[in-house]
């Protein structure tokens, strides 16, 4: 005798490959998933770079403004700053076109 094969016994292993099929798509490609996990952590090393090079300047900004300012004057700062933002020149200097 032979037995006949119920297709209800055939849903159930099916619907479980799918469901694992599923979960292991949305565990690698989801928005949670491997891949965007990856790609933000390289968003972040990006933005960790430009926030150092922005600390960066700042610091020399505020170098630049304490060496300027009037607990500390630094006639080299102020006169470089005079010649490059207000065009001055020195009586003995000669500009060439």
């Amino acid at each position: 005798m032979q037995k006949k094969r119920s297709i209800s016994g055939l849903f159930l292993p099916m619907g479980l490959l799918f469901v694992g099929a599923y979960f292991t798509f949305a565990a690698v490609q989801g928005d949670y998933g491997l891949f965007r996990r990856i790609q933000i952590e390289a968003e972040r090393d990006v933005y960790r770079a430009e926030l150092d090079a922005l600390r960066a300047d700042t610091e020399q900004m505020a170098l630049l403004a304490h060496r300027i300012s009037d607990d500390y004057l630094d006639l080299d700062l102020l006169e470089e700053q005079a010649r490059s933002q207000l065009g001055y020149l020195r009586a003995d200097e000669v500009v060439l076109p």
